[in-house]
């Protein structure tokens, strides 16, 4: 081996040394290549050097990195195929041009070049690129000295080539990143519970409504068995379309009723999808709707529907009923006056008169239920309201022996119709009178609320409502009075009439405990 050759080697090691340590420190692609640059000058003496990238979509070489070229030089893009850079990257294989006067397509590189060397950038068998180096001499670069630019661009065209990959896994790993947050905000704001289990029944995700459905938080429910977690999902046989969802891998949907942890009865709406893997199915989606509002309003709408129809013909019962009853009333008063009549038979007569009058009071009720009467509202004082009220129920409370506590509030005035008030107030407290028979205590207060409303409660220490009853006792016609005491239709019409004040009656009644109505109304507004 000659000296010179000896000193190439050594020149040659040193680089791939230099070059190693630089590749191994830095992952910037950008940076990288001028790295590249830098030692081979530093190493081979090079005054100029160029790497260009081969575009495949475009099928021409562009520069990446460079020194001692001009800024036309380096904005121009060369072939496949053209010149020398470009036949060394058609052919993958190092081009060397001893006199460039004798090749025809030489691309410009520096200035008054005369000879050039081509090494190809290849990476896992395949070319990425090339490195150039130009003279203003000719001969300056020979056969031996490709060997050496061989090896040191094989090692820069692995560098570059795993410079690419991180520079994509970068973005990838970006790109998931961002989708993994955008997920994230999408199960977080949606309106609908989510969450997810794998094939092993396990929770691998919970959202924010889920929570809030459920009452248990996500670090409780992420890595917790589903059934163990919530053991009557089983019972509604939720766990069987989990488990034909993982089979199958096909799509459920259910409606069901679920009582959540703290017993409350939801209405719910479910929709299974599989997670994929490639083919396999490995967990499940769940969405969860809860419907319960929903429902309820579908079910009061129905309802309204049934009783605008119930009233339509109550008030047809009701004329047909009354026309009939007017003739026998009149047929009875003049038999009343009837001197001679045996007293058997004015007992009948009697009896016959106070039956209609009877019936003329079902039918008045059933007109009251199916026609609304004209409303008048204005400014109201609530509280004399009820003092009115009381001074026409006095005499019955007195009668039975009822004890009246009273405890006014200081209230700003009502919107409503006065005397549809007081027809509320009177049934209320004959109810409340006849529920407590001939002894008892009747309570009537009344307080703001919120500074938005006002609110009287009218309370008593009868025997109580029954729970298995409370939801229907303002149905229309359902009556806990003996048969004949009552029409039923009472709690219906003052509903509707505080509805009508856009207001509200609730009910707070216990077996043994008394009962007491509370009647929620609107202020009135200043234009009022």
């Amino acid at each position: 081996m000659t000296p010179k050759s000896q000193r190439q080697q050594q020149k040659l090691l040193k680089a791939l040394i230099d070059i190693g340590q630089e590749l191994a420190s830095t992952t910037e692609l950008e940076e990288l290549l001028n790295r590249i640059l830098r030692v081979s000058r530093e190493v081979f003496c090079f005054e100029n050097a160029i790497i260009r990238l081969l575009d495949e979509e475009r099928s021409t070489l562009v520069t990446a990195a460079s020194y001692g070229y001009s800024e036309e030089a380096v904005r121009h893009e060369i072939r496949l195929g053209q010149g020398v850079m470009g036949k060394a990257a058609q052919t993958g294989k190092p081009v060397l041009v001893e006199d460039i006067a004798e090749l025809p397509d030489y691309v410009p590189g520096i200035h008054d070049a005369r000879s050039e060397l081509a090494v190809p950038l290849v990476a896992r068998d395949k070319v990425i690129g090339v490195f150039n180096v130009e003279s203003p001499e000719p001969l300056t670069f020979r056969e031996e000295d490709i060997p050496y630019l061989v090896t040191m661009a094989g090692q820069a065209a692995i560098a570059i080539e795993n410079a690419r990959l991180y520079s994509n896994l970068r973005a990838v790993s970006s790109r998931y990143r961002d989708l993994n947050q955008f997920n994230q905000r999408v199960l977080k704001s949606a309106n609908l519970g989510i969450y997810t289990i794998d094939a092993r029944m396990c929770i691998t995700s919970w959202n924010p409504r889920m929570e809030e459905m459920s009452g248990v938080s996500e670090p409780l429910a992420l890595g917790r068995d589903l059934f163990q977690l919530f053991p009557i999902l089983e019972e509604e046989g939720f766990g069987d379309r989990v488990r034909r969802v993982l089979r199958t891998g096909a799509p459920e949907k259910l409606r069901l009723t679920h009582r959540n942890f703290k017993g409350q009865r939801r209405f719910q709406k479910r929709r299974l999808a599989p997670l994929k893997d490639g083919e396999s199915t490995t967990g499940v989606v769940v969405i969860v709707e809860d419907v319960t509002e929903f429902k309820s309003l579908l079910d009061q709408t129905v309802q309204s529907e049934k009783l605008a129809e119930v009233g339509r013909l109550s008030a047809g019962i009701a004329h047909e009923v009354n026309n009939p009853l007017a003739v026998i009333s009149y047929a009875a008063q003049l038999l009343l006056r009837e001197e001679e009549l045996p007293e058997f038979q004015k007992d009948l007569v009697e009896r016959i008169d106070s039956e209609v009058d009877r019936l003329k009071a079902l039918t008045g009720g059933l007109l009251s239920f199916s026609r609304a009467q004209e409303m008048r509202k204005r400014a109201t004082d609530l509280n004399e309201v009820l003092r009115d009220v009381l001074r026409l129920v006095r005499y019955e409370l007195n009668r039975n022996s009822i004890r009246l506590e009273e405890d006014y509030g200081e209230l700003p005035y009502v919107h409503a119709d006065p005397n549809k008030l007081k027809q509320v107030f009177i049934n209320l407290i004959m109810n409340a009178t006849q529920a407590m028979g001939e002894s008892g205590t009747l309570r009537i207060s009344t307080s703001q609320v919120n500074g938005q409303e006002v609110e009287a409660a009218i309370s008593d220490t009868g025997p109580g409502i029954p729970a298995s009853i409370q939801a229907n006792i303002f149905d229309p016609f359902f009556s806990t009075k003996k048969e004949g005491e009552g029409t039923g239709l009472g709690l219906y019409i003052c509903r509707n009439i505080i509805t009508e004040h856009e207001g509200r009656m609730t009910l707070d009644s216990a077996e043994g405990q008394g009962t007491t109505f509370r009647i929620v109304l609107p202020l009135a507004l200043s234009g009022h």
